[in-house]
């Protein structure tokens, strides 16, 4: 940069005869310096950053590269920022969002799916995300969602909540962190779900701890197809929401695959994913009117429904 400003001056007291196109370029390529050596958050990610996210990561069978972890840093970076003046999470702190945030939502590529077809053994999760479709209900500040499409840039996402001002933070920063292949939603999943281009449209359906099992069966199950997946994001102890929920599950043409149960590395936090297999169409019913899953879980209103 002082370069660039040195021939402005030489340029300036008649000294050096600088062209336009040479100024233009100078200007570029000390932006582009800078850029490079402070990334796109305006600072150099830190290194308790780069070495918390990759080992945790790693530990997840998720290698990622120098240019994901700076897409991560940016995403801390902007959240937080954001978060100043509307509230997308309660966990802001660099460390917490390492382990809560980004490391939560990359344990979903350690789930192992079953056998299909020629294969006998069990396929992990991240084996297989490459040119699927995900959508991500009640997504939020963007978890597990965003997080997925850094980490597997192959893998097309859809990411839903009923708030559009955090659709319009999310459409920002997807904007600068140059990803395609993943894009917003704005509505309530009671009601996208009834449309023809949702509906039935999704390899994975996913969800973090957003409601009750049975209510996030309906929401879910319906944007999954037959022989995909829903995959739901809960806190260790579930036992009780899980069998409350079997009903709805079975109703929306679902079946319970798996439970796993693990803590996340280097914490002492317990976590569980539920894999939800989808065997046939969800009723045409259901989901049912906005509001009503939640206040009426099929768990609970099944007989009535």
């Amino acid at each position: 940069i002082s370069v660039f400003f040195w021939y402005i001056s030489k340029n300036a007291a008649g000294k050096d005869d600088v062209s336009r196109e040479t100024l233009r370029f100078l200007f570029h390529a000390t932006n582009d310096i800078k850029s490079r050596g402070e990334g796109k958050g305006g600072k150099n990610m830190t290194e308790s950053f780069r070495e918390g996210l990759g080992r945790r990561a790693a530990a997840l069978g998720v290698e990622l590269t120098e240019a994901q972890l700076e897409k991560f840093f940016l995403y801390y970076e902007r959240m937080t920022e954001k978060n100043k003046v509307m509230n997308l999470t309660s966990i802001t702190e660099e460390s917490d969002v390492v382990l809560k945030h980004f490391t939560d939502s990359l344990s979903l590529a350690a789930v192992s799916l079953p056998s299909t077809g020629n294969v006998s053994r069990e396929t992990l999760l991240r084996n297989t995300l490459p040119g699927k479709r995900l959508i991500d209900v009640g997504t939020g500040a963007g978890f597990p969602g965003l997080a997925l499409k850094i980490a597997f840039p192959e893998l097309e996402v859809v990411l839903n909540d009923s708030l559009q001002k955090r659709l319009r933070f999310l459409n920002e920063l997807i904007e600068e962190l140059n990803l395609k292949g993943i894009s917003c939603v704005h509505g309530r999943a009671e009601e996208l779900a009834h449309e023809r281009k949702w509906r039935g449209a999704f390899d994975f359906s996913v969800s973090r701890a957003v409601a009750r099992l049975s209510v996030l069966s309906e929401y879910d199950l319906p944007f999954v197809k037959n022989g995909g997946y829903f995959l739901a994001m809960k806190a260790g102890g579930i036992e009780e929401e899980l069998e409350e929920a079997k009903a709805a599950i079975r109703l929306l043409g679902g079946k319970l695959i798996k439970r796993e149960s693990f803590i996340l590395p280097e914490s002492d936090i317990e976590r569980s994913i539920l894999l939800i297999g989808k065997l046939r169409e969800s009723p045409s019913r259901y989901p049912r009117r906005a509001g009503i899953p939640s206040k009426e879980p099929l768990g609970r209103a099944g007989k009535r429904e």
